[in-house]
């Protein structure tokens, strides 16, 4: 057998499976600032502004607005409610959690010569959290056509019998790894499925190519669970300055950091006469580590003492990622009359090649009018190009295959915020609204954002305390698996967000 020549050199050789596809370059991509009380109750609205440390995070000149050092820590309740619809089907479920989401602090130094125009220069440290993996839910329901016996048919078809099977007197675990080293992903979903009965062969010979499932008919019933875990954060290094109380630059150097972990589970089940599997448990669980680098350039000029306006650049997000995945698979099957459980558990973790994502670039004009001391309002405009996110290398076969779907799957997303503030005394009265649209080409798979916010506060002395509460929707159709069992659940998602900051001026 072809595997027996090449069984020594699959055990030292680093695992070549890929798995990766646009769901992946879409979440790391991801960045909805959460942010302090005062920038999330203005939706985020602070590209010509500044004056906040999570404002920053738009605009790096808007630290220089700053006019004494400043320091901000801010704490939130998030929580999720989904209702999620599968094949007529509904299961709502709901996520909270309490974080610190950010933490930063600006120092200021002024110049001493009064006869410069250049007034002064600042620096900051500041950490935001970027996005939130916190998932659970339920997706139940009767498909009336597709099995997961068709996601491990379709990868068996057109692949040879000894290179998705265990050689006589080797174990699961062991064949399972080498046959993932030497043959990538898809091969071992095909040994799940030819291990756990799910699938025969048509020809009994090594050489064979063709297969047939054991589980047909219609009207498979199926539960889907989901859970996640994890956050995308980012550290700003900014340095900003400021030319005559009138133009305003800045630039951050960005570290990003991205932990993640995904849990699934589908429980299928049938009673068709024509299958002899009428029960499979599969288990699929994913671990991810990454690190990037970003560049922030912008700028900031007051065209009158009211009237401001701004600009800035994000460069793409380098990122490098590593993976790791492991599975489990169980059936049932009739055999002469009798239930025969199959467990195939290979105990092996999947150690992925480490692979970069670059993720697309964001343009960000904003305007603003500021009423004196009474108060201001704001808006931006922000525009992405998610059909520029990219694998790489770029000259990997399996990357360059998925850099294609992603540009003729994804598209331009614009973003429009509006913020508005009024202050009464040592109160302040803060509002907003955002719009984010699909980064899909075909927003019916992948809805618009719509969100709304408001907030609060008060100042005594150097120090200020703020509230915000901002609420926003998306539809999502999440798609089980990418071959076979290719349905989609539909999830509903309500997001609210609780948000308070304490900053002090220093």
């Amino acid at each position: 057998m072809k595997k027996v020549i090449l069984i020594f050199i699959g055990l030292i050789v680093t695992s070549t499976i890929k798995a990766q596809d646009i769901a992946d370059a879409l979440r790391y991509s991801t960045d909805d600032i959460q942010g302090t009380a005062r920038f999330r109750a203005m939706s985020g609205a602070f590209g010509a502004l500044g004056g906040d440390m999570s404002a920053v995070n738009i605009n790096p000149a808007g630290s220089a607005i700053f006019s004494t050092s400043y320091a901000s820590l801010s704490l939130g309740v998030f929580d999720t409610n989904r209702d999620v619809s599968y094949f007529g089907t509904t299961n709502s479920s709901s996520n909270t959690n309490f974080d610190l989401n950010q933490l930063g602090a600006v120092f200021v130094l002024k110049n001493m010569n009064s006869s410069s125009d250049w007034k002064g220069f600042t620096f900051g440290i500041a950490y935001d959290r970027m996005a939130d993996f916190d998932e659970d839910w339920l997706a139940t329901g009767v498909n009336p056509n597709n099995s997961i016996g068709d996601y491990f048919l379709e990868y068996a078809q057109g692949r040879r019998l000894d290179e998705i099977s265990a050689l006589q007197g080797e174990s699961l675990s062991e064949a399972y790894n080498v046959i993932g080293s030497l043959y990538g992903f898809g091969n071992q979903q095909a040994f799940l499925g030819f291990e756990g009965f799910i699938i025969d062969p048509v020809a009994n010979t090594d050489d064979n190519t063709s297969y047939t499932s054991n589980i047909n008919g219609n009207n498979f019933s199926q539960q889907y669970a989901y859970s996640s875990r994890g956050y995308n954060g980012k550290l700003a290094f900014n340095f900003a300055t400021n030319y005559n109380d009138k133009i305003y630059f800045g630039i951050n150097l960005n570290a990003h950091f991205i932990n993640y972990e995904r849990s699934t589970f589908l429980n299928e089940s049938n009673a068709n006469p024509g299958s002899t599997v009428t029960r499979v448990n599969f288990g699929n669980d994913l671990f991810v580590t990454g690190s990037g680098f970003s560049l922030q350039l912008g700028t900031i000029a007051k065209l009158t003492e009211e009237l401001r306006v701004g600009i800035s650049y994000n460069t793409p997000t380098w990122f490098r990622i590593s993976e790791e995945t492991a599975q489990f698979l169980s059936s049932t099957r009739i055999e002469d009359g009798s239930n025969v459980n199959q467990i195939v558990s290979p105990n092996v973790i999947n150690f992925f090649p480490e692979y970069r994502l670059q993720s697309p670039s964001r343009l960000t004009g904003s305007i603003a009018y500021v009423f004196g001391q009474k108060g201001l309002i704001s808006f931006d405009y922000s525009i992405r190009d998610y059909s520029n996110a990219q694998f790489r290398p770029t000259s990997d076969a399996f990357f360059s295959v998925l850099n294609n779907q992603i540009s003729n799957t994804l598209g331009n997303s614009s973003t429009y915020r509006i913020g508005g503030e009024y202050r009464i005394n040592r109160f302040s009265l803060r509002g907003g609204y955002r719009f984010e649209e699909s980064p899909y080409q075909n927003d019916t798979f992948f809805g618009d954002l719509t969100g709304y916010s408001a907030g609060l506060g008060y100042r005594f002395g150097n120090m200020n305390i703020d509230l915000a509460f901002s609420q926003s929707q998306r539809d999502i159709g999440y798609q089980l698996y990418n071959v076979g069992l290719t349905d989609s659940a539909n999830l509903d998602s309500t997001f609210t967000d609780v948000i308070l900051t304490f900053s002090l001026a220093l």
